[in-house]
């Protein structure tokens, strides 16, 4: 297999980078390609890059053109990559002919031509921004508001929200405190949503019925039927319908994926995922399983799959509230594992994930859905090994990215794939079912 490398910023990207993509990937069997940080872009002078890192690398990936991604952080990094991923061949295009020629010790090093007429410094400008509008309630709504500034492309005009207290908030925005969700629809090209479960169904429905794209915080909807009618509603509409778990879009998370899958800890045979808060509530007050099982199912069902044999759902019920949960714990079997989940608004536990395997074990400390730091540990400590990565937003700003490429695009590029988010509703129609074993009534 001949192995192929190429760096680059992709700032804006055009055409001309994915000419250079293609005859890059043209040049072999597995293309790995570069995407410079933030602070290295400004170390070599580049100060007037538009995009962040996870835009740029979200352009890359969009492309499918890439086998790899990796991020280039530092000086002397290109002859570090070489070296430790065994590359055959280091190309570029041809306006740094010869600058990188003392690659040629390394690897064969090829120049090539670039599209004449394209570049970012002449697009950066000219592209109009999508205007999004924020429906719900709650300290993530405000977080999305504050994260989507570091978004380029994506403008926040239009913002709904039932408290007065809330709306207090953003008085002195520059955007407009709809009065009511048509009057917002009227007015945005998108929509986020995290209201109230119950409310979702209705909500997306009537914004893609309107043409608008859709970013809804997870679950979609309290039952298997509901979502299916929304994914072929989006698709016929040509429309993006996106689940919102902002974990998903957690660098350390993605990187921990990656790593699972390559085998590092060998065969995945067990995941125990936890995720509690101490929360008061009320009547318009998410039950626990809607707050956090579907953060809690992601690592299983993303590592582990949908096609479980069977689940056992225990839960903590308030007596007036048949379906107000204050703590739930789920079991799942498969064929050759088992995986738990314990959620809980009103019981405290350490957030953490465990994920076992054959060769060893990942361990994800708390909060694991926000972390910034996992280990991989082995029988052998001295195998033990640490990984850090930047945290940025909790991972907002990133899936914002992925959503507003997903639209330029046209097609879903979310990091949470439709089977999954399925797979999260039919959890939620069992525990509405009341498909489950209740251990205490308050």
């Amino acid at each position: 297999m001949i192995k192929v490398i190429t760096y680059g910023t992709y700032d804006l990207f055009h055409y001309g980078h994915q000419r250079l993509l293609e005859r890059a990937k043209e040049l072999g069997d597995y293309l790995i390609v570069g995407v410079t940080a933030d602070d290295f872009d400004k170390q070599r002078g580049k100060i007037n890059v538009k995009q962040s890192l996870m835009e740029r690398i979200e352009s890359v990936r969009a492309t499918g053109l890439a086998d790899e991604i990796i991020i280039e952080e530092y000086e002397g990094q290109k002859i570090d990559d070489i070296k430790r991923m065994d590359v055959d061949i280091f190309t570029v295009g041809s306006d740094w002919v010869g600058h990188f020629d003392y690659l040629k010790e390394y690897c064969d090093v090829v120049y090539l031509d670039r599209t004449e007429g394209v570049s970012s410094s002449e697009i950066r400008s000219k592209k109009r921004g999508l205007k999004l509008g924020l429906v719900g309630e709650g300290n993530v709504l405000k977080k999305f508001y504050d994260e989507s500034k570091y978004v380029n492309g994506i403008e926040v005009n239009a913002i709904l929200v039932g408290n007065e207290n809330e709306r207090k908030c953003y008085e002195n925005e520059e955007l407009i405190l709809a009065e009511d969700y048509d009057c917002l629809l009227n007015i945005v090209d998108a929509v986020f949503i995290i209201s109230h479960p119950s409310k979702h169904y209705n909500q997306i429905k009537k914004a893609l019925d309107q043409g608008k794209h859709v970013l809804c915080e997870s679950p979609l909807t309290l039952n298997v039927k509901e979502y299916i009618e929304l994914e072929k509603l989006a698709i016929q509409n040509e429309l993006i319908l996106m689940d919102s778990i902002k974990t998903a879009y957690s660098t350390a998370y993605n990187r921990l994926l990656l790593l699972l899958k390559g085998g590092k800890i060998g065969d995945v045979y067990s995941i125990d995922a936890t995720c509690t808060s101490l929360r008061e509530f009320d009547d318009n007050s998410w039950n626990s399983i809607s707050s956090w099982a579907p953060t809690a199912l992601l690592p299983i069902f993303q590592i582990l799959g949908v096609d479980y044999k069977d689940n056992a759902i225990i839960s903590l019920i308030l007596d007036d509230k048949p379906n107000f949960d204050l703590f739930t714990k789920i079991d799942f079997r498969y064929d050759n594992a088992v995986a738990s989940i314990k959620v809980a608004n009103s019981v405290k536990s350490e957030g953490e994930l465990i994920i076992s395997g054959s060769e060893g074990y990942a361990y994800v400390p708390a909060p694991w859905w926000k972390t910034d730091y996992f280990e991989l540990r082995y029988e052998n400590q001295e195998d033990n090994k640490k990984y850090f990565y930047q945290l940025d937003g909790e991972g907002i700003r990133y899936e914002l990215v992925a959503f507003a490429k997903s639209i330029e695009l046209g097609k879903n590029n979310a990091y949470i794939d439709s089977e999954v988010s399925k797979a999260i509703c039919e959890i939620m129609e069992d525990f509405e079912n009341n498909n489950l074993n209740v251990i205490k009534k308050y």
